[in-house]
């Protein structure tokens, strides 16, 4: 069998995977659409992030396990763009708390400054230590008068300074405006993977990774505590969507008429437009970010940044900057992260700071591009979508696995509680597994790079 009719069966076969959970009814396919679609399109934002996991890992040997930062940015900016301002927040404290950053930022570069200028002995160790304590206690003393008569405002409701209204008061206006938080998304990802960069790119790979994980830590604890910016634990709901409300199509008449015409109620048809029209958001976006990843790979610029990969001292010495290389590639990978946060954010219609767990975030996201194929950018994609349906039909395969074998026992049996409380559990044995066997069989993955 040759690779590209190898390659053409897994993409043929995955299909086939979504198709059945749409269109049959046997096993644990539930014959669903509604379900099929719901799966396709967290498949789609999965295969989004793991294009850009690849592309740090994949072209640059760069192991980020801090992938849900990036993530959660992008959320955080899907609610800066998109959602109304706060009444009076900003005359309240807003212009505070931004004075306040602005003092700190002053201080932390000024202390740098006052370091590098000052002669080296006790003077300046001191005198740099002073500037920072002081600098601290002012931007305090601001920042947190500003802070305290934001989050005053309706805690309940608000209690935070809000965005910038681009989602519009419904979608008939400027619902398509969501999209423009997207990219938004993108560039705070790339900006906080510039600092990490900056700062990090240095360590070896291990220490890399400890580094990546615990500032993506710091990012969520800020966006967790900090209810100014984004109501912490209390979340942000109601974010403006890119696609209609099921309301206002199932109340649109000639949306009734056409819905009735397939056979379908207005409810159903209703929730699979939407969910379509998601599909093909996600869909535009992923093909565009593959077809400029695959133009990059195949570029000089891709060449080289295999070549440092693969021998980082050889690479210097032909004169590459393998640094500043390794912060370009850093930088592109955390934004299409970022981008994909925003996407789901949309998706998911709120901001749940505590839903960001590395499982989910890093775990998950680091199985799809071992098992589809580090270094090539269409196995990182197939693995995306492969990896996602077994994330979500392990549970029911679960249950009826544990249906089968305790068929024989008492519904109050020992042995038929176990195996259904183990059913839940059965999603983490099942990709350990999985990545256990693409190890050992196709350690390359199932596309690997040519």
């Amino acid at each position: 069998m040759t690779i590209s009719l190898r390659n053409l069966l897994l993409v043929v076969g995955v299909a086939a995977l979504y198709i059945l959970e749409g269109s049959t009814t046997f096993w644990i396919f539930s014959g669903s659409w509604d379900s099929a679609l719901k799966m396709l399109n967290f498949a789609l934002i999965g295969a989004i992030m793991s294009l850009g996991v690849n592309l740090q890992w994949g072209f640059a040997g760069l192991f980020n396990i801090g992938i849900m930062g990036f993530v959660a940015l992008g959320g955080l900016a899907t609610v800066l763009v998109s959602m109304p301002t706060t009444p009076g927040a900003w005359s309240a404290g807003g212009w505070q708390i931004l004075a306040g950053l602005a003092l700190g930022a002053v201080t932390i570069v000024g202390a740098v400054k006052l370091y590098g200028y000052l002669p080296k002995g006790r003077l300046r160790n001191l005198t740099t230590f002073a500037f920072i304590v002081l600098g601290f206690f002012a931007f305090r003393a601001v920042f947190d008068g500003g802070v305290a008569a934001v989050e005053a405002i309706d805690p309940a409701a608000t209690g935070y300074l809000g965005g910038l209204n681009w989602g519009g008061d419904n979608y008939k206006d400027y619902g398509w405006l969501t999209v423009v938080a997207w990219p938004v998304g993108g560039v705070f990802a790339a900006g906080a993977a510039w600092i990490i960069g900056k700062t990090a790119l240095g360590l070896r790979s291990d220490y890399l990774a400890i580094a990546t994980l615990g500032i993506a830590e710091i990012i969520i604890a800020v966006m967790k505590n900090e209810d100014w910016l984004s109501r912490g634990v209390k979340n942000v709901n109601g974010l403006p969507r890119p696609v209609p409300y099921e309301i206002d199509l199932q109340n649109d008449l000639g949306f009734v008429e056409r819905a009735a015409s397939l056979g379908l109620d207005p409810t159903t048809a209703s929730t699979l437009y939407t969910k379509m029209g998601y599909a093909i958001l996600f869909a535009i976006f992923l093909v565009a970010l593959l077809w400029l990843a695959q133009r990059a790979l195949n570029s000089p610029w891709g060449r080289m940044m295999r070549a440092i990969r693969d021998n980082e001292v050889a690479a210097e010495a032909m004169g590459k900057n393998v640094t500043a290389r390794h912060l370009q590639i850093f930088i592109l990978g955390s934004a299409i992260c970022g981008i994909a946060g925003a996407m789901m954010t949309t998706l998911d219609s709120q901001l749940t700071p505590t839903a960001y767990q590395p499982l989910r975030f890093t775990f998950l996201i680091w199985v799809m591009v071992i098992v589809g194929g580090s270094g090539n950018n269409f196995g990182a994609v197939l693995g995306g979508f492969l990896i996602w349906w077994l994330w979500v039909m392990v549970e029911p395969l679960g249950l009826w696995i544990a249906e089968i074998s305790t068929a024989g026992f008492d519904a109050d049996h020992w042995f038929r509680i176990r195996m259904e409380d183990a059913a839940a559990h059965f999603r983490l044995f099942t990709m350990g597994l999985v990545l256990l066997l693409v190890l050992r069989f196709s350690p390359r993955g199932l596309m690997p790079e040519k």
